[in-house]
């Protein structure tokens, strides 16, 4: 698409639907991780890591982290993007409280579960950018910088996840670390190759 070219804002109903299938999406992947042991990136990782070692639940404390973002987000990105992201965000925690009790995995290897989650997670992530809204926490940053500077959001997410992971070795090991650092490795890479300023972004 020409950069001047109009576009055509998405209908409540459009955003409905993506919202619904993102956060389904990424609330599946979160249940394939945690249920090996592993853990993602950004601040769903961040939450993964914190309710290993804390033992709350994961969407209560993927909720939590996400209240002061939402001041930037307000601030930088604006009150449409910020309810957006709210909105997102409560369906991603209850998702992630209401899936494990009607999915049971008789067998996932972890580089197959990594490798898939994190594909889908990578896939949702496009659809709510796409969609004006995010998941809250370091993808507020990394839309504003990419917004901003030009800077694209998979690397500034590469790097907050370089950080976290080199955390979570001693907390899951080694091993567990590789395999969802390869998890990790695809989210990004999808994000970082197909959401870019010069291409379709949505609102």
């Amino acid at each position: 698409m020409h950069p001047s070219a109009p576009t055509t804002p998405h209908t409540p109903t459009e955003d409905a639907q993506a919202f619904l299938l993102s956060t389904a999406l990424c609330g599946f992947s979160l249940v394939m991780l945690t249920h090996l042991g592993l853990i993602t990136g950004q601040t769903a990782g961040l939450a993964v890591l914190l309710s290993y070692m804390t033992g709350w639940a994961f969407g209560v404390v993927f909720f939590v982290i996400n209240l002061p973002f939402y001041v930037l987000a307000w601030l930088r990105m604006g009150p449409r993007f910020t309810i957006k992201s709210f909105i997102a965000v409560a369906m991603l925690s209850g998702f992630t409280a209401l899936l494990p009790n009607h999915i049971v995995f008789a067998t996932l290897h972890p580089i197959v579960g990594a490798l898939l989650a994190g594909s889908m997670a990578g896939l949702s992530l496009m659809v709510l950018f796409r969609h004006g809204a995010s998941l809250g926490g370091i993808g507020v940053l990394a839309l504003y910088l990419q917004d901003k500077s030009g800077f694209r959001a998979g690397w500034t997410q590469l790097i907050f996840d370089a950080i976290l992971f080199a955390c979570a070795f001693f907390v899951i090991g080694g091993t567990f670390l590789a395999y969802s650092l390869m998890g990790a490795i695809v989210t990004n890479l999808i994000i970082a190759v197909n959401h870019r300023p010069d291409r379709y972004t949505g609102r």
